[in-house]
């Protein structure tokens, strides 16, 4: 039985800055700007939050289906680490505003950047147990960084943005390679968020618990699958991207490993089969469970497919749990991408000075977790809305009455 994507889509806000402006303005280390590999990153406006990113990401793929593939999708599954209640779900949310079928299971899953792909899994061992054809899944990454001056450079890096994945017997995007998967756990401290508004973390800590888990992961899929070789096994490599140097970093560490490959051959590699994933990324920051998932994205936007390749995937989140897992690409995926618009929505971005984006990292303060009544005043920021909502046909955060939030499509 075939199962995977059968459509993919990503929404990255309405608002960007240049990451070298935030190095300039902190006194960051300029040395360690080119490591991260980021030009641009999103950032969040009032209006904007995981549900609002999710519904954005979802509705160009609901809309494209009939009424009876619609009735067909009877999971939904979010996953974020940027909840905005500790009971209530955003997919509860989510749910009413893509008018989606009320026989239809709706949950939230948590565990940091790996969420996205805990979520897939699930969804699609979901298709393969049921005994009734036809059904459908989606599954929706969504988060945003809880942004402040006093980040470090977490600040430089942290993006905003959702992957909305269909999950079916018909993978036009990805075909998973079932039960073709390696995994690797344990408990560490590398980042975290104890309390609602807050993100830290040990950066160089959280850059060799990934490194240790891409190669553990591998190793386990390598003792699972047959005759697999990292260099000859995949056409492409797509990883969960924080951002580019740890990317660089891991596939380094393992064509090291391996082969004991030189600089030279570890160049070729990572620009021929990793390079092409990073192109979003670079345009939109780290955006945690959705990652890996624009990372994809990117794979298939940027990479000649004229005929099926395998694409190998490592997905990790803090604290942490890792998977390399496997699947096929073919020439479709590319044209059903690409109607998707993803490069034209992240060019309409709104470009934010950095007196701009210090004034929205205020803006956003003022809507805390928690918040009870709150009405956007959209006035605030109307250049930025005025630029790329009114008019759209996009969710956007209305209002917050007696903590229930009220969306609005503009």
């Amino acid at each position: 039985m075939k199962v995977g994507i059968e459509a993919i889509n990503f929404f990255g806000g309405s608002a960007c800055i240049d990451v070298r402006s935030i190095f300039e303005k902190r006194g960051l280390d300029s040395g360690r700007y080119d490591n991260l590999m980021l030009d641009v990153k999103s950032v969040a406006i009032p209006c904007e939050d995981p549900v609002t990113n999710a519904v954005n990401a979802a509705k160009p793929l609901v809309d494209r289906l009939s009424d009876k593939e619609k009735e067909s999708i009877d999971l939904l599954i979010t996953t974020t680490e940027s909840g905005i209640d500790f009971g209530k779900s955003i997919s509860t949310y989510v749910h009413d505003y893509l008018s989606l079928s009320r026989n239809c299971r709706v949950f939230e899953l948590k565990q940091a950047c790996y969420g996205g792909t805990a979520a897939l899994q699930m969804a699609a061992s979901y298709i393969v147990a049921s005994c009734l054809p036809g059904r459908k899944a989606l599954v929706i990454a969504t988060d945003m960084a809880k942004m402040s001056e006093d980040m470090d450079y977490f600040e430089a890096s942290q993006g905003v943005g959702a992957v909305a994945m269909l999950i079916s017997d018909r993978p036009d995007i990805m075909e998973l390679d079932l039960g073709a998967s390696g995994y690797y756990s344990f408990e560490v401290m590398d980042t975290c968020r104890p309390l609602p508004d807050m993100e830290t973390g040990d950066s160089d800590l959280s850059l060799l618990s990934y490194l240790d888990c891409f190669e553990q992961c591998f190793r386990d899929y390598e003792a699972k699958v047959e005759e697999v070789d990292f260099l000859t096994t995949f056409d492409s490599l797509a990883f969960h991207s924080p951002f580019g140097g740890m990317v660089k970093g891991a596939h380094r560490k393992l064509m090291r490993e391996l082969y004991r490959a030189t600089s030279e051959e570890i160049e070729c590699d990572f620009q021929t089969r990793v390079m092409p994933s990073l192109t979003y990324c670079s345009k939109v920051g780290n955006v945690y469970s959705a990652s890996l998932y624009l990372s994809l994205c990117s794979l298939i936007e940027y990479t000649a497919i004229h005929e099926e390749k395998r694409i190998g995937l490592f997905s990790y989140g803090s604290g942490c749990s890792s998977e390399f897992f496997s699947g096929l690409v073919g020439s479709g995926s590319k044209q059903k991408l690409m109607e998707m618009n993803i490069e034209q929505l992240l060019s309409k971005r709104h470009k934010l000075s950095i007196d701009e984006y210090e004034r929205l990292l205020l803006l956003n303060k003022e809507i805390p977790f928690g918040t009870r009544n709150h009405r956007v005043a959209f006035d605030d920021f109307n250049t930025i809305y005025s630029h790329f909502y009114k008019g759209s046909g996009l969710l956007v955060l209305h209002e917050i009455n007696e903590y229930h939030r009220e969306y609005r499509w503009s």
